[in-house]
């Protein structure tokens, strides 16, 4: 028990002490942490203040002397920086101050300055604008610039004409009212229909239905006769069964015509012949003032400068095939010149059959000096003399009824153009009658020697030859009078080659273009009708292109290569809108200027249209025949030397630009390079891209902006002859037409179109070609080689003139078009085989390029192996067509000095011919 207790007094005093103990250190620890820092902090005061104020250990220090201490140097140094640092940056900041305070005030000024030049600039567009307007209406009134006229129509009433003296003394001026055909009617021709008037159930079947066809087909014919300028009538040829009426009869039939109106005025009796002996029933018939065009016509009945000799109807229905017909070459035939035919002794006659007179009575009084029997002695003597082989026969099996006093024709047409054909000359005698004025038998005998390329040789200057008041024969034919007979044999044999070439070639194109077919008969005729009132033809129609819409992406580049020009400058840079070339600026004075040119010369620019033989009026015939018009507008050829001519596009067409016309098929990243490689052209007027493919071009394709219209035009089938087309889209006279893989720089286009435009009757390209005899095969060649001589350039790189597209697509033989759609190809070659055809010159080569084809295109067709093959037969085939080889050989070429010689801007800049 006592343990227990005494055990328990020990633990308490145990834990009295521990609390005393812990009571004792908390009170010296706060004793410690208290009034030791107080006492310390007095302590250390105390001494400062005794020792002086130089002898502070603790207090701050004046001066530096607080960064004797080595541990706060280093911070002393930072600060030092760290202030510089802020007074650099304080003094930047206030001159960026000053300096955004000056660039305020220049922008103010700038302000200002831009709108004053914005009011600068509109008083100039101001000025610039009434300048032009000046201009214009100065050019205006100096030049003006003609449209296509109004059409001015007939007044429904006619009032008549006085009464001419007789109806033999008609003429134009007295028989023809000018007021149904104003200058801008359009020469509208009304055509009876052959039922209406009663001989024409007599009429030739064959006559009347090819007549019919050419009526159908004639531009000009129209069926309101309230606004005809001229009314044609058919009147033969009569069936030979058939009975004639009389002559009053006939005169009564044609006053009932509806529109004769009492004398016929402004009619047309036109007679076709279709044999040699044809029934001139007008004879003795009183016509009024009414015109007649036949093949026949006595002294008497024919009236100078109102009637029309036409030539005679051979192929009625049926097409000449251009392919038989003899070559015109080799020029010397056989026969240096035949004749077969019987003369009509018999003064029996089909031209009249009641009075007033007969035909013996016309006669009385004026014998004919006959010549003939001195003319058959005189080709009997040559035939003798074997000097040269000439084939003469004076009788016939079976000869052709004819007229009295003419030649007869002998024999079948088939065996006398064998006979022709063989013949360098054919002998055409008038007949012994000089009253005979015109005959079908001689209009037959010319047409069969035209026809096989034999020259005719007239024997008789009183016969009148068909249109021969337009067509100028000298040039096709000689006409000798027959007095002179005796001398025909040293006039043939003194013709040189050169001549009779140029005259078998004449007469082959007056053949095809107004004797060949029906449709070229009525054309001439109603032509020369046209031709003697002076209403000029109608225009020929463009090409409607249908445009392919498509989406123009990014601005084009330009391509490094083509911008790198040399020293050439490409002239002047254009600034205006695409500016067509003028239309119709050559009014009505043109038709009577050209009369002779047109009809006569086949090299010439206006004769190959068949349906206007005299003066077709294209579109864009005003400048065609060359710079030297003799009238040269201010500021026109300019470029004398050095910079000027640099900065004038030169000539006497000072103001032109051109059209690119592409042919493109299914290469469509080729198409676009090529486009692009376009920008920046000079003179561009637009891109004319013919998408010769049935499939139409991608909907995401997107096309270049070059900053000029690109029309793409659908075609109806896949051809080379839509290179060609005369498109609507094309308004300028300048054609570049180009391939799609073509590769030419722009310095080089510029330059072809500088010559083009000192040349524009011709071809002007890069690659040139030529054709070479092969003696072995007796045949044309194709050469591609290279070579100093040429006769073709391609049409892959070439300008030509607008009016070669109409004729190519017009007028050329069909049978050239069809052989291109045949082989996809030779398209160029016709081209060139028809521009020299027509203008007997050769084309001209610029440049010293051989290829234009661009590095890495896909392969063209012109690299298949038959390519080469399909040329040589096109080349013999086109000259089959033509009857000769047209194409001519040059050593010509045209270069710039630049492209030899590396001269300073301010030197002299011309042309080099090589």
């Amino acid at each position: 028990m006592q343990r227990n207790g005494g055990g328990v007094g020990v633990g308490g005093q145990t834990w009295v002490l521990r609390r005393v103990r812990l009571t004792w250190l908390s009170f010296m620890l706060f004793f410690i942490l208290v009034f030791f820092p107080l006492i310390a902090h007095y302590y250390l005061t105390t001494i400062d203040e005794a020792g002086g104020p130089d002898k502070r250990i603790f207090g701050p220090r004046p001066g530096g002397e607080l960064c004797e201490a080595k541990h706060v140097q280093d911070l002393c140094r930072i600060r030092e920086s760290v202030s510089e640092e802020l007074l650099q940056l304080e003094a930047k900041r206030q001159e960026l101050n000053g300096e955004i305070a000056r660039l305020n005030l220049r922008i103010e000024a700038c302000k200002r300055s831009i709108d004053s030049a914005k009011q600068d600039l509109l008083q100039l567009k101001n000025v610039i604008s009434q300048t032009e307007h000046s201009y214009k209406e100065l050019m205006a009134q100096n030049q003006p610039k003609l449209s296509l006229p109004v059409r001015l129509l007939p007044d429904k009433e006619d009032p008549g004409l006085p009464p001419p003296k007789s109806a033999r003394s008609c003429r134009l001026r007295s028989c023809f009212d000018y007021a149904r055909c104003p200058l801008t009617s359009g020469f509208p021709v009304y055509v009876y229909d052959t039922t209406t008037y009663p001989w024409g159930i007599y009429l030739d079947p064959l006559v009347k239905q090819a007549f019919a066809a050419s009526v159908k087909s004639n531009i000009y014919v129209t069926d309101n006769p309230s606004i005809a300028c001229l009314y044609v009538v058919l009147i033969g040829e009569i069936i030979e069964s058939s009975p004639l009426p009389s002559p009053l009869e006939l005169e009564k039939q044609l006053k009932a015509l509806p529109y004769w109106r009492s004398d016929g005025h402004n009619h047309l009796l036109v007679h076709f012949s279709r044999k040699s002996m044809t029934q001139n029933f007008l004879y003795n018939v009183s016509t009024g003032r009414a015109a007649v065009a036949q093949s026949s016509f006595l002294e008497q009945q024919y009236r100078e400068g109102f009637d029309l000799v036409v030539s005679p109807l051979v192929h009625a229905l049926s097409e000449p095939n251009f392919l038989e017909v003899p070559p015109q070459v080799p020029i010397k035939r056989k026969y240096l010149f035949t004749f077969q035919g019987e003369r009509v002794e018999s003064l029996r006659s089909s031209l009249q059959e009641a009075p007033p007179q007969s035909f013996e009575e016309e006669l009385e009084g004026d014998p004919p000096a006959d010549f003939d029997d001195r003319i058959i002695g005189t080709l009997k003597a040559v035939q003798d003399s074997r000097l040269d082989q000439v084939l003469v026969e004076f009788t016939c099996k079976n000869p052709k009824p004819s007229l009295p006093t003419e030649w007869a024709l002998c024999g079948e047409r088939e065996d006398r153009l064998e006979v022709l054909k063989a013949s360098t000359f054919a002998l055409v005698i008038a007949p012994g009658d000089g009253q005979l004025v015109a005959s079908a038998g001689c209009g037959m005998r010319l047409f069969e020697a035209l026809e096989v390329g034999a020259i005719p040789v007239v024997l008789g200057d009183h016969s009148k030859l068909p249109y021969h008041q337009f067509i100028r024969w000298t040039e096709a034919a000689i006409i000798v009078p027959k007095p002179r007979v005796t001398e025909l044999h040293f006039l043939l044999r003194s013709l040189s080659d050169n001549d009779m070439l140029a005259m078998r070639r004449q007469g082959r194109f007056l053949w095809e273009t107004y004797f060949s077919t029906s449709e070229n008969v009525l054309n001439t005729i109603l032509a020369s009708v046209r031709t003697r009132i002076q209403v000029p033809a109608a225009p020929i129609k463009d090409e409607v292109a249908q445009e392919i819409p498509h989406k123009a992406g990014k601005l084009a580049g330009t391509d490094a290569n083509l911008a790198d020009n040399g020293d050439l400058d490409l002239g002047p840079v254009e600034t205006e809108p695409p500016y067509a070339s003028p239309r119709f600026l050559r009014n009505f004075t043109y038709t009577a200027a050209d009369t002779y040119r047109a009809w006569n010369r086949a090299p010439g620019p206006f004769h190959l249209f068949p349906h206007t033989p005299l003066d077709p009026v294209l579109p864009s015939e005003a400048k065609f025949l060359g710079s030297g018009t003799g009238f040269r507008p201010i500021g026109g050829g300019s470029g004398g030397s050095g910079k000027e001519f640099q900065a004038a596009l030169g000539g006497n067409v000072p103001r032109e630009q051109f059209t690119v016309v592409m042919l493109t098929y299914e290469r469509e990243e080729v198409l676009m390079n090529s486009l692009e490689r376009l920008n920046g052209l000079p003179y561009l007027n637009k891109v004319v891209v013919v998408w010769n493919s049935p499939k139409p071009p991608s909907d995401d394709l997107l096309w270049p902006d070059i900053g000029l219209p690109i029309v793409v035009v659908r075609t109806e089938k896949n051809s080379l002859n839509n290179r060609f087309l005369p498109w609507d889209v094309v308004e300028t006279e300048a054609i570049l037409s180009i391939d799609d893989d073509a590769h030419l720089r722009h310095d080089e286009i510029m330059f072809g179109f500088r010559v083009w435009r000192e040349a524009r009757d011709r071809i002007v390209g890069f690659p040139g070609r030529y054709h070479a005899w092969d003696v072995n095969h007796q045949s044309w060649l194709y050469n591609s080689n290279y070579s100093c001589e040429l006769s073709m350039v391609l049409t892959g790189a070439a300008f030509f003139h607008k009016y070669y597209a109409y004729l190519y697509s017009y007028v050329m033989p069909q049978a050239i078009r069809d052989m291109v759609d045949e082989y996809i190809n030779c398209e160029d070659i016709a081209m060139n085989f028809l521009v020299s055809h027509i203008t007997r010159k050769p084309p001209i080569k610029v440049t010293s390029r051989w290829t234009f084809r661009c590095p890495g295109c896909p392969q063209a067709l012109s690299h298949d192996d038959s390519h080469f093959h399909e040329r040589h037969k096109c080349i013999n085939f086109f000259v089959k067509v033509y009857g000769y080889m047209p194409l001519l050989y040059t050593q010509f070429r045209v270069d710039s000095v630049l492209f030899k010689t590396r001269l300073p801007h301010d030197k002299t800049k011309c042309f080099k011919f090589i």
